[in-house]
């Protein structure tokens, strides 16, 4: 049987056509040129090290110039309040003027503390809602009666100035109120122990201030009426008046023998003063 031939088939293959590549015109052009190497990229890190220290220092420069501004504005602040509007051309409207030297200035009508025939006379212009005229009460007034008004050596006045609006005027004209009946003192200590932050007024006012005068022994009825009827307002009024005589622009303003001192100076500065009055008198 004769064998089956096997025809094999020949396939023909169609042969790859690879794509030409699209030549960039430029290429060519370029190619011309040698190659030049570019230097390694400068890291991140020290750029950024470099430009932290720059803003901190010119940080730095700013926070002292703040801090400066700051403190001279505290400073001008430290003395005392002034009262507005009485500030003369060319002056820091922040900072209590000096007076002119040696002022003659009467001791007023209050009860005078201390002998009344002392070499020196201390004088002090006030408000009892300033906050300044409050720290002399606390930190220095007691020293000084202590060393001074106490031995003989020095007589103390109290005269008012109320410029810090009309809470102020309620205070002086209680205090007047108070001074009528032998209490001016017991509430002088009374308003400046008790006193409220400068924008708090609400203790200024005839029902609260009589209760007081009361827990401090004063007839409420008749403390009550002349608060009222601010019968005492023009002894207040004549003592302002006087201070501004006397160049008095900020509180507390003391006269020493005449001499001004300006604010809540530490005791060491009344000290200095008192004890050059006392030489020379």
């Amino acid at each position: 049987m004769p064998r089956a031939k096997t025809v094999v088939k020949k396939v023909e293959t169609t042969p790859e056509i690879k794509p030409i590549a699209k030549q960039n015109p430029f290429q060519s052009f370029f190619a011309k040129f040698p190659k030049v190497k570019m230097p390694k990229t400068i890291g991140y890190t020290p750029i950024m090290v470099t430009l932290l220290i720059i803003a901190a220092f010119f940080l730095g420069m700013l926070l002292d110039k703040v801090q400066y501004l700051e403190k001279n504005g505290a400073n001008n602040n430290a003395l005392g309040n002034v009262v507005p509007n009485q500030q003369q051309q060319g002056t820091n409207p922040n900072q209590p003027q000096q007076p002119a030297q040696k002022q003659d200035v009467a001791v007023g009508h209050f009860p005078v503390k201390g002998n009344k025939d002392a070499k020196v006379t201390i004088i002090e212009f006030a408000d009892f809602r300033c906050p300044f005229c409050e720290q002399f009460f606390t930190n220095t007034e007691s020293q000084i009666f202590k060393d001074y008004v106490d031995t003989g050596k020095v007589k103390f006045a109290f005269r008012q100035f109320p410029f810090l609006g009309p809470a102020s005027n309620v205070a002086a004209d209680a205090a007047e109120c108070a001074n009528d009946q032998g209490k001016f003192w017991e509430f002088h200590d009374f308003l400046y122990k008790n006193q409220p932050s400068e924008t708090d007024t609400s203790m200024y006012n005839t029902d609260t201030l009589t209760q007081d005068a009361v827990s401090l022994g004063l007839n409420g009825d008749q403390f009550r009426s002349c608060l009222d009827n601010k019968t005492d307002d023009n002894k207040a009024q004549a003592d302002y008046t006087d201070g501004q005589k006397a160049n008095v622009s900020g509180t507390p303003t003391f006269f020493i023998n005449g001499t001004p001192l300006v604010g809540a100076e530490p005791y060491s500065a009344f000290q200095q003063a008192i004890e050059a009055a006392l030489k020379q008198s």
